[in-house]
């Protein structure tokens, strides 16, 4: 039930009547603040289904916070809900007023039953409530903010003016502006791309919107490569390569059509317990207690007594198995490769996933995330010989001298020997390639990027390219246009003669060819947005509130893998005339 109810130090998207969205962290014994809307204590939500409106109540009396009440459906949709069968106008009959003419239909007592909306109604004009007594009703703060708003509908004079779609306007634009209610929802990668576009800084994703992140996603095919087997060493499926500089986003999205990004309810149940080396020195967990027990002397007796008293039928939870150093946690499917610049990766999105990428030693259960995702630098990959992470191995001690050692030095001692198994399984299986596909979002040049990562690919792998301006997709299309493509066939450069299918592949490339045009096929660079539309009788149209910026282009392919030597088509062909019928 976890997936369905607001956990403890779990982060949820607060959706406000304004709206807008705020993205928090539901921290237990702590008092969640709304701004104009309220506050109230966290402990009211945990454990509480998803996607249940609330309203913030009015604070009782001798009580310092502010209870929550659930909003029924009914009372959600009334307006929804409404019986508008009576205002219907019955009768064929249209009467079309002119130019500049204005039509109010009246019965015989002289009641206006249908007016024009073509007046203009100055609401400030007509409101009798003042600013300072709208004031003063905010803030007290009464029945959630219903009753100022039943009372500014019941001050404006020209309320009987107003048509039945005016109306439902007014009354809509006064409730997200009063009303003190919120909807608790489970956060996901759509919707935290989208409220970093609209309350965060856009530039740090490329102003990435989730249609374009759904692209790369599909054009990439990431999907779940089916479950690990044991053979580490066969030829497993669903690895990804990843170039991310979006602060993990563009990872997060992936994870989530793997199935990698949330950790699974029945692995949170299981008890946390650190991860066990193969330290002989390090003493059991019973001869620890043992040492904290005589290490306090001055307890007192009733506790001794107790902790000797026969306990109950303990329960035996699932425990993570001791392991050697050098046993890495990595699977060989379902894998994410992410590609680098710096000395550790940007994941501070994935935080919001509670994964933490900046802890290398994770307590167990693992995150999937731990497990499933490969960080490594281009320095490792291009040149591991000169990384010293990679080189160099750490010094082998004997048990007698780890005997001898403080805690703190025995616990970098396996930390750097679980490290250095990290980085060389990571540098080794991505340089072995046969990836099932690329995914870039990145401020680097395609073309270099291309240029390293391609090789990597399996034959037929898609590759999918983001960027926020049109012109590096451009140029890298240009790379694998047909010209370049027959030019490189009919008189292929000087410069590759010799050289092998596998040196052509890296091949660094020259002014005219910048790469090897024939390793992808299908280049194509596309452009997609999404639009939200008012649809209405007589006033459909595009939402004119759409935020500008970049539109984002995409730029897709597949490897190819140049076929090597001379090709012939055989077969019987023979030319048959056809009778004229």
């Amino acid at each position: 039930m976890s997936d369905e109810t607001v956990q403890p130090n779990q982060w949820v998207a607060l959706r406000l009547p304004n709206e807008t969205f705020r993205i928090l962290e539901v921290v237990p014994n702590t008092t969640i603040s709304l701004g104009k809307y309220g506050s109230f204590p966290s402990n009211l939500v945990i454990g509480r289904p998803f996607h249940l409106t609330y309203e913030v109540q009015d604070k009782r009396e001798g009580e310092n916070f502010a209870r929550l009440r659930v909003v029924p459906a009914r009372e959600l949709n009334a307006d929804h809900m409404a019986d508008t069968s009576a205002e219907a106008t019955e009768g064929e009959d249209v009467i079309a007023p002119a130019d500049g003419e204005e039509l109010t239909l009246v019965d015989e007592s002289g009641k206006v039953l249908v007016r024009s909306n073509r007046e203009i109604i100055d609401d400030s004009a007509r409101q009798t409530l003042t600013a300072e007594e709208i004031e003063e009703l905010k803030r007290k703060g009464a029945s959630a903010g219903k009753e100022l708003i039943a009372k500014l509908l019941l001050s404006h004079t020209a309320i009987d003016q107003k048509t039945a779609y005016s109306l439902a306007k007014y009354k809509l634009l006064k409730t997200k502006k009063y009303i003190r209610r919120f909807t608790v929802l489970p956060l996901d990668v759509p919707m935290l791309a989208q409220w970093l576009l609209e309350d965060r800084d856009p530039s740090k994703i490329f102003e990435m919107r989730p249609e374009m992140m759904a692209l790369v996603g599909c054009w990439a095919d990431v999907h779940f490569g089916g479950v690990s087997s044991e053979d580490a060493t066969g030829n497993q499926g669903g690895r990804w390569l990843v170039v991310d500089d979006t602060g993990g986003l563009l990872v997060a999205s992936m994870a989530e059509r793997i199935g990698i990004l949330h950790q699974k309810p029945e692995e949170e149940k299981t008890e946390e317990l650190p991860i066990h080396t193969s330290d002989p020195s390090a003493p059991d967990t019973a001869e620890a207690s043992t040492d904290a027990t005589e290490a306090q002397p001055d307890q007192p007796q009733a506790t001794s007594e107790a902790t000797e008293a026969p306990s109950s039928p303990k329960v035996h939870k699932k425990r993570h198995p001791r392991r050697s150093d050098f046993d890495v946690p990595y699977v060989n499917t379902n894998t994410l490769t992410l590609i680098h610049g710096q000395t550790q990766p940007n994941l501070s999105l994935l935080r919001y996933f509670n994964y933490d990428a900046t802890n290398p030693n994770p307590t167990y259960p693992y995150h999937p995330l731990a497990t499933n995702l490969m960080p490594i630098s281009w320095l490792q990959l291009l040149a591991p010989e000169d990384d010293d992470a990679y080189n160099n191995r750490p010094p082998e001690a004997t048990p007698e001298e780890m005997s001898s050692w403080k805690t703190n030095r025995r616990g970098n001692y396996h930390r750097k020997r679980r490290r250095w198994a990290r980085i060389r399984h990571v540098v080794d299986a991505t340089r072995a390639g046969g990836f099932s596909g690329l995914a870039v979002a990145s401020t680097m040049d395609p073309i270099s990027i291309v240029r390293n990562a391609v090789p990597l690919l399996a034959g037929g792998a898609p590759i999918a390219i983001y960027s926020p301006t049109v012109e590096p997709l451009t140029q890298l299309a240009d790379c694998f246009s047909v010209a370049r493509r027959a030019a490189w066939v009919s008189t292929p450069p000087p410069e590759i003669e010799g050289k092998t299918a596998s040196e052509l592949e890296r091949w660094e490339g020259t002014p005219e060819f910048p790469l090897n045009p024939t390793l992808l096929l299908g280049v194509t660079v596309q452009s997609s947005r999404a639009r939200r539309w008012q649809v209405l009788p007589g006033r459909t149209h595009p939402f004119m509130m759409g935020r500008g910026g970049a539109d984002g282009f995409l730029l897709t392919a597949w490897r190819a893998v140049p076929v090597e030597g001379k090709i012939e088509a055989r077969g019987k062909f023979k030319r048959r005339k056809m009778e004229a019928s």
